[in-house]
């Protein structure tokens, strides 16, 4: 069983090409290309901030293709990828053929990409469509991930896209399409509010589950920790993906574990990523 991260957390400390270089050295067999950084999202007032990063100007494939020389010369490779959010600002929507073609780029087959929190199957299916014949032209899988909202009452996640096994399923099984799959959000699927459970998503996922964003939480927050740190029976999220047979990498989203840190200590945090996702390797034997 291999293992990945995303990228994304210690490209912000020591850029993306030192960030697979290092992550190489630290154990990891493969990387998750976080292209957050090709549209900067201004939360508060909704729009995008300016941006100078080589993923929002022309040469985006020429940059891409550089990671991924950097990760074959280091003995890693991408896996899969996760464009820009959220779906909903058309100037991201604008961007996601982009993320699509970084990711054929880099040499990743998956590239995850959010529904809209608020929007029903067949609506984010409409988004989905329209991006699909494009990425099987690259072959490129695009894989939908569960959303959770917030109740400000009751302190603690509401229900969103995906956010239950069933409306996960819907949102893949209405476009009929091999190349269209599921990305399991392990921490958001065990916030308290979303009234579901990794284990039970994984087995009502089965098949269409072929990619993972793992990290450990409270089960309230979307802490985004590394796994065995907090709350999460990590055990039981082995023996669900043992029991549906799945084959894909298991890809650590622990991006908040790295926050705080310098490039002069980033290497003993991204050893300790790899320590935890190769425990959780360990329990899928």
């Amino acid at each position: 069983m291999k293992i990945s991260t995303e990228i994304g957390s210690a490209a912000s400390i020591i850029g993306e090409a030192k960030a697979i270089e290092l992550y190489a050295k630290a154990g990891f067999d493969a990387w998750d290309f976080s292209m957050f950084a090709m549209c900067r999202y201004d939360w508060a007032n909704k729009c995008l901030k300016e941006n100078h990063h080589p993923l929002a100007g022309q040469d985006y494939l020429a940059f891409a293709r550089n990671l991924r020389k950097i990760g074959e010369d280091n003995g890693i490779h991408c896996n899969q990828s996760h464009a820009p959010f959220p779906t909903y600002c058309k100037e991201i929507r604008d961007h996601l053929k982009r993320a699509i073609e970084c990711t054929a780029e880099a040499g990743g087959t998956i590239c995850i990409i959010h529904p809209d929190n608020f929007k029903s199957p067949e609506e984010n299916g409409e988004m989905y469509a329209e991006l699909l014949p494009f990425a099987k032209s690259h072959g490129v899988k695009i894989a939908t991930e569960n959303m959770w909202n917030w109740d400000n009452e009751k302190n603690c996640a509401a229900p969103a896209a995906c956010s239950s096994p069933e409306s996960f399923c819907a949102h893949i099984d209405v476009l009929q399409d091999d190349f269209m799959v599921a990305c399991l959000d392990i921490g958001h699927a065990e916030m308290k509010g979303v009234d579901t459970s990794a284990v039970e998503m994984i087995h009502a996922l089965g098949h269409r589950l072929q990619a993972l964003h793992i990290h450990d939480n409270d089960k309230l927050h979307d802490s985004h920790q590394i796994p065995f740190s907090m709350d999460i029976d990590f055990p039981a999220v082995a023996k669900a993906l043992k029991d549906i047979g799945y084959t894909g990498y298991l890809t650590l989203e622990a991006d908040a574990y790295l926050r705080g840190r310098t490039a002069e200590n980033i290497f003993e945090g991204m050893q300790n990523m790899a320590a935890s996702a190769k425990r959780l390797a360990e329990l899928m034997k």
